[in-house]
């Protein structure tokens, strides 16, 4: 018998871990519209009684059966901490399909936002926010070093990770490479850049446009700006002034549009 090589046994081994994936999904607006999302598999629902009769219709639309928990001892395995509201679903996690697909859907010329290590649930699910409003076309984070589909996204995403595609590409430049190959323009928020987005965009909102934001603190790293085809600013009215990296995705968004 031959043996498998290593690299093919630890993919493999991470397929099978990825299908038997479960996430915990807590909060009323976050339980609410997953239930009534017909692409999310939905394993088991935890509710108070209260939480219940608030869900009751989008419980009824998903056909699923709630498991009744008293709210002093919840009974769904959720960190202590979690505001949960009496509500908690575990769920597989979405599927939004490939990369070349996905962000050519709609009309216009789409907008997505490129995430380069940014792993706090809660900044990524502000995004996702404002993703949906300004009808970004993805939001694409990376598979290590950014934040996976969690309880504590879903919550700050608000209901807009159940409709807003969350895509997760194994190495950033080479997806920033395929964009540009699909007719984007790859603009790198950077606060030590000469250019103004408002500059960059002149005379291009007609263009298919990636805006690439890097995480707090350390922002792009050198591969990611090498990669883009300008490092653009959103300008500050005084001597310094800088924007959380949801603020500016949601700033960027609006500007671009």
């Amino acid at each position: 018998m031959v043996k498998k090589p290593k690299w093919v046994v630890e993919k493999e081994q991470a397929k099978r871990a990825a299908a038997a994936a479960t996430v915990w999904l807590f909060g009323l607006h976050a339980v609410r519209d997953a239930l009534q999302n017909p692409a999310r598999d939905k394993l088991r629902l935890v509710v108070t009684r209260n939480a219940a009769d608030k869900l009751s219709d989008a419980i009824a639309q998903s056909g699923i059966e709630p498991e009744l928990s008293d709210p002093r001892r919840f009974s769904a395995p959720l960190d202590p901490q979690s505001v949960h509201q009496g509500a908690a679903l575990e769920v597989k996690p979405l599927n939004w399909g490939r990369l070349d697909d996905v962000v050519m859907q709609g009309t216009g010329a789409p907008r997505v936002v490129l995430l380069d290590r940014v792993s706090d649930p809660h900044n990524v699910g502000a995004i996702l926010r404002s993703a949906e409003v300004f009808g970004a076309a993805a939001v694409i984070g990376t598979l290590h070093h950014s934040a996976p589909e969690t309880g504590a996204l879903a919550k700050t995403a608000s209901g807009a990770l159940e409709r807003q595609p969350y895509l997760r590409e194994r190495n950033l430049a080479e997806t920033m490479e395929r964009l540009r190959d699909m007719g984007f323009l790859i603009l790198g928020l950077d606060g030590e850049a000469d250019v103004t987005l408002e500059q960059a965009v002149e005379g291009r909102k007609d263009r298919a446009l990636a805006l690439v934001m890097g995480a707090e603190g350390p922002g792009l790293r050198q591969k990611t700006k090498d990669t883009c085809d300008h490092l653009v600013k959103i300008p500050f009215a005084k001597a310094f002034g800088s924007l959380n990296v949801s603020n500016a995705a949601a700033v960027a968004l609006y500007a671009t549009r």
